[in-house]
């Protein structure tokens, strides 16, 4: 069995060298990565992104495109037959139908190729005919991203950041006495095992819808075909020495170790470590909307998830012979839709300034890196309205709880964004200029003309940064 395993990881690694000198001599590859936190956009932000691609009317941003030299756009089968297609079909129905509705949130890994026929540009236009270029697009959980960050910490560790980081939160009261009630020292009961898992997961899900970002372990919110086994059954337990053989703490902790190795690392080694370019979605708007301790956290749990990604430059060598890193990161602010554009600036200031410790650290290693302000699918349109006298800029669109079309202005973000981060790092219980509002739009039914993507606001530019030099 030992040779036998050896043998299929030559050949896998045979396959993929084959597959890296053939995307670097014929038909380039550029695999993006999707990700994001919960309610981010990503399939949104995907299925848009393909049918613009496929149907570019919207795309002057696209620098291929409107120079003319994108010749063709059509989808292909994914080259990793191991992973789900991406649903783009579902999805765009769902957008575009005669009764629009939001499709399902991402929950496990998915890919799609979109392969664009280029015709060359600058010197080389005149020389070569056109090529292909082929768009792998990877999406998958935010939360399952963050995990990345446990590979470096042990049991023990975790259990103390967990527990000490939860303490002041309403939603882990259950919990945590649930915890401190239990013997860890006694010997293993599934039972009790599974109650404390439970417990831990219900408290992760009610952290998330009250705005918190750091829910780890990911697997607890999204088990798929995990749900129920060992390797999801273990949660953070106060210290108390070393604890005995068989132990419930001990087991906690053996599994603890099992996550890592047996969901976390094949997960970043099956499909993060082969990502070159990528794109993290926020919706920053939420967090500020839910408060400084929102914010704070947000930035926290962002921080963490940069700090996964190996940025750098694919060297041509390096590309070859040992892996790729990420080339070019786009920090993307999305339902830029629910603001007037004149407070665009400030929300790509704002993200900005949320992610500068991440940012510089990519930076520093050579990739590529951007804030953007952007909206996959536009659900409003911009009016104006008289409020007590004064002339306010606003956003009109279908509400999503009743359907009825609706003015509606957030409040104005600030000029400067440490007014927010101040109030964030410093722990504040509420905005000292007031409170920034948010609404839930529903998509808008749609008049699309032949050749005409789904509306948005950069999708364009957002597209020109991440594959615009490739094409």
């Amino acid at each position: 069995m030992a040779i036998a395993g050896l043998a299929d990881g030559l050949t896998r690694g045979i396959e993929e060298f084959g597959d890296r000198v053939s995307g670097a001599f014929f038909e380039p590859v550029v695999r993006l990565g999707v990700t994001g936190l919960a309610r981010a956009g990503k399939t949104v932000f995907i299925t848009s992104l393909i049918a613009n691609l496929l149907d570019r009317a919207r795309m002057p941003g696209l620098l291929a495109e409107g120079e003319g030299r994108i010749l063709a756009a059509y989808l292909q089968p994914q080259p990793d037959v191991t992973l789900p297609r991406f649903d783009y079909e579902t999805h765009l129905a769902a957008l575009t139908g005669p009764a629009p509705h939001w499709p399902e949130s991402t929950r496990a890994v998915s890919e799609l190729r979109l392969s664009l026929r280029v015709r060359p540009g600058g010197f080389l236009s005149g020389m070569t005919g056109p090529r292909v270029v082929h768009l792998d697009i990877v999406d998958y959980p935010g939360e399952w991203l963050l995990d990345l960050a446990l590979l470096d910490k042990s049991y023990n560790q975790w259990c103390e950041e967990v527990l000490a980081r939860i303490q002041a939160r309403p939603q882990a009261a259950a919990y945590l006495e649930a915890a401190r009630a239990t013997d860890a020292a006694a010997p293993l009961e599934e039972a009790v095992a599974q109650r404390l898992a439970q417990g831990f997961t219900t408290y992760l899900n009610a952290a998330r819808d009250a705005g918190f970002y750091d829910c780890t372990p990911g697997r607890f919110l999204l088990p798929g075909d995990l749900a129920g086994s060992p390797v999801v059954t273990f949660a953070p337990l106060p210290a108390d020495g070393a604890p005995p053989r068989k132990s419930l703490r001990a087991e906690m902790a053996r599994r603890y170790e099992a996550y890592k190795r047996e969901v976390v690392r094949p997960f970043f080694r099956d499909h993060f470590a082969r990502i070159d370019r990528q794109v993290v979605l926020v919706d920053a708007l939420d967090a500020i909307h839910k408060g400084p301790r929102a914010v704070e956290d947000m930035r926290g749990a962002m921080a963490d998830i940069l700090g996964a990604f190996r940025p750098g430059r694919n060297a041509f060598l390096t590309q070859l012979l040992m892996g790729r890193r990420v080339e070019k990161i786009l920090f993307a602010a999305t339902k830029a839709d629910h603001l007037h554009h004149t407070q665009h600036v400030r929300l790509t200031a704002i993200m900005e300034a949320l992610l500068r410790a991440a940012r510089d650290r990519a930076d520093f290693a050579g990739a590529e890196t951007r804030a953007m302000a952007i909206a996959a699918l536009r659900a409003t349109v911009e009016d104006r309205m008289n409020h007590q006298g004064r002339d306010l800029d606003c956003v009109r669109g279908r509400l999503l709880d009743t359907g009825r079309q609706a003015a509606f202005h957030p409040g104005a973000l600030p000029e400067d964004p440490a007014r927010l981060l101040a109030a964030a790092r410093g722990g504040a219980e509420a905005w000292p200029d007031g409170e920034y509002r948010a609404m839930r739009f529903a998509p808008s039914v749609l008049n699309l003309r032949p050749g005409e993507g789904p509306p948005h606001i950069r999708l364009d530019r957002a597209a020109q940064f991440l594959i615009g030099d490739r094409l």
